[in-house]
């Protein structure tokens, strides 16, 4: 039986905005459910905490950290509201971050920042771009004499780029400006070693490029930030001291009744994942980044272009500069593309983002186990038939 769900005629190539969950990890996790609903009592106050200590190493060992240190969220941008509203800011204190950060997250900042009478700086990443040096110049250029935090995205979500956070992270927290990594499609495409890295604070998605159910996620707090980090809803963990776990650990471990098994089959997801290539989740990256290099070739040789960025800024995702969209295109539903209903309606899942700035945009692919070269050859031409078709109806 195939693993995937995913419908047949759609040649999905946007793993990275939503991920999509094989069958063998949505019967664990329909496993967990009926274990829940058996015994609610036994659940949640005997087996819970124990399954969640079980993810936590998995994941700790998957991502090079101290189980203790990790906690388990719905998603990335719920991580950074997290830090943010815990994180103490005073009137005329600075936060940058990046022009391509995620727009929930840089919302989540200037909210932030809003309440508390702080200022936002954006570093100005471009995209062309030649090396990995623009872009810490970018940052470093953007910090001011009250920068706290700043945020910085591993993997870029409009344009694919992986960032030299080993060079940023080791510069700005040795000036004293905590780091906030927003890894959301970090986690499973590319080798982490976070007690390595030293950011402040690190979050990820684990449904994305590790496959897992919807809303499973990681925040990961270095231990001397951990005493003033709070998750969004104060609840039980709050109360009580415990002499086997810091508050860290009992505040969002236990957040209110809600179904945890998304984040309680993890370890299914990493073993699933290690199986699908003789070299492991190592093999299964390698071939990804490998596969998106492919289709990204196929794509630039259709549209005429060099590449916008090296080969070693990306993981299994690459955005391509795409034509200045025509005035006389109207965008599709909530505000999309109208190029990218297009390619949909022939079979073509794959994002179309306006960047910089409309009429400027970008077309994103992603590689995952389930993508072919064939994907991509096909998405070629019926990106030109398309881009042809919208010449033809802005005349």
């Amino acid at each position: 039986m195939q693993p995937w769900l995913l419908e047949p005629g759609c040649r999905y190539l946007n793993h990275g905005s939503f991920g999509a969950c094989p069958r063998p990890v949505l019967e664990a996790q329909r496993g967990v459910q009926e274990r829940m609903e058996a015994n609610p009592m036994r659940f949640f106050l005997r087996e819970l905490e124990p399954g969640l200590d079980r993810a936590r190493a998995a994941v700790g060992a998957l991502v090079g950290a101290r189980p203790g240190d990790l906690v388990f969220v719905p998603n990335a941008t719920h991580a950074v509201n997290a830090v943010l509203r815990s994180f103490p800011l005073s009137p005329g204190d600075e936060l940058v971050a990046l022009d391509q950060s995620y727009p929930a997250c840089l919302n989540a900042l200037r909210f932030a920042a809003g309440e508390r009478g702080a200022r936002v700086a954006l570093a100005r990443v471009p995209f062309p771009l030649a090396s990995a040096d623009q872009v810490v110049a970018a940052v470093l250029a953007a910090l001011g004499p009250r920068t706290r935090l700043a945020l910085l995205d591993h993997v870029t979500s409009p344009t694919g780029l992986v960032l030299p956070l080993e060079r940023l992270v080791p510069e700005l927290e040795g000036r004293g400006v905590a780091c906030l990594v927003d890894g959301a499609h970090a986690l499973g495409m590319l080798p982490l070693a976070l007690d390595r890295l030293g950011a402040s604070y690190y979050t990820a998605n684990a449904h994305k490029w590790l496959c897992a159910p919807k809303g499973a996620a990681i925040l990961h707090v270095r231990a001397d930030r951990q005493a003033g980090v709070r998750p969004l809803a104060i609840s039980h963990g709050a109360g009580a001291p415990r002499a086997d776990r810091g508050r860290f650990l009992a505040e969002f471990d236990w957040v209110g009744t809600d179904d945890p098994s998304p984040y309680l089959v993890l370890p299914e997801c990493i073993a699933w994942l290690q199986g699908l290539d003789p070299g492991g989740l190592a093999g299964l990256q390698a071939r990804n980044h490998a596969l998106v290099l492919a289709g990204r070739r196929r794509l630039l040789t259709a549209l005429g272009l060099p590449p916008p960025c090296p080969e070693e800024m990306l993981g299994a995702l690459a955005s391509v500069p795409l034509p200045p969209a025509p005035g006389a295109v109207a965008p599709g539903p909530l505000g999309l593309d109208g190029l990218q209903g297009a390619l949909a309606a022939r079979g073509f899942e794959v994002p179309v983002f306006p960047w910089p700035a409309p009429p400027a945009r970008v077309l994103r692919i992603s590689a995952q186990a389930y993508n072919s070269l064939e994907d991509y050859a096909l998405l070629a031409a019926a990106l030109g038939a398309c881009l042809a078709a919208e010449r033809g109806g802005a005349r």
